[in-house]
């Protein structure tokens, strides 16, 4: 075999990996990796699409709709477009500590998965803040976050089963 026809064997070769790679890339599994990140009115809107797929959801804290169970480690509350009245929003049920400035009007962003009977199931709770960090002020109790959901808690009116508003 002369070395020209042994270089073309070797790019022939080459390219069929390449095309092998980037047909597994476009046409393998790998929409299953995708995470989808939608406010709450675009992930509405996909209906059936969205249940099951993993999902990052972006808005804000509704006013009111925080309930935090400390015995069962357990944080409802729904996430709106904005804040006004009526934007679109979703129930979120979440199973972990939320961030010490978790509140009302606070922008989030949640991932898990929403499920047909209208409740997100948070298993990530991001909360948008500034890049700017105060430390506790000396005699501050750095637990002051759970007065705020405790607060929220006796004065919330969000229904548990409830899907979109």
């Amino acid at each position: 075999m002369t070395p020209v026809a042994r270089n073309r064997l070797f790019a022939l070769g080459a390219l069929l990996v390449a095309g092998a790679g980037l047909g597994f890339v476009a046409f393998g599994n790998i929409g299953e990796n995708l995470v989808y990140y939608w406010s709450p009115s675009e992930m509405l809107a996909q209906g059936d699409k969205a249940y099951t797929a993993t999902i990052r959801l972006g808005g804000v804290v509704q006013p009111g709709s925080i309930q935090w169970n400390a015995e069962h480690t357990t944080l409802h509350f729904r996430v709106a477009n904005d804040v006004t009245d009526g934007a679109a929003s979703v129930l979120v049920r979440s199973t972990e500590t939320p961030p010490q400035m978790f509140r009302d009007k606070i922008g989030v962003v949640v991932e898990g998965t929403y499920d047909a009977s209208g409740v997100f199931s948070s298993n990530r709770l991001m909360v948008n803040h500034s890049n700017e960090y105060r430390a506790p002020k000396e005699g501050e109790d750095p637990n002051k976050w759970r007065e705020t959901l405790s607060e929220s808690t006796t004065t919330a009116s969000t229904s548990t089963g409830a899907g979109a508003r």
